[in-house]
């Protein structure tokens, strides 16, 4: 449970700092940040059990990017007034956070 609850705060890190560095996307504040990871993950699992294991992190190529930002960009439909995100937001979102993944595992062991 408690490497659950850092997941989705590092998670939330992760997204405040690219809504920073990145054009096209917003997040408004830590909360909503944290309610977009939540929100995001949920969306990534749901996709997963969906489409396979393909578009899963480990999975990733093509497929697993587009789906990424697919992912991210239905999230701000749910929680509009926590996140905000271009097309081309949601593709560069998509690109760091696999670039971080790769470094920093965010699965749960």
């Amino acid at each position: 449970m408690i490497g659950l609850i850092v997941r989705f705060i590092v998670s939330a890190l992760v997204l405040m700092v690219i809504s920073w560095l990145l054009p096209g996307i917003t997040v408004n504040g830590f909360v909503g940040a944290l309610i977009a990871a939540v929100v995001i993950a949920v969306l990534g699992y749901i996709a997963e059990k969906l489409m396979g294991k393909n578009i899963s992190p480990y999975g990733r190529g093509v497929v697993g990017f587009i789906a990424a930002a697919v992912v991210i960009y239905l999230a701000q439909y749910i929680i509009p007034n926590y996140l905000s995100v271009s097309l081309i937001g949601s593709l560069l979102a998509a690109l760091v956070i696999g670039i971080v993944d790769a470094f920093v595992p965010t699965a749960l062991r």
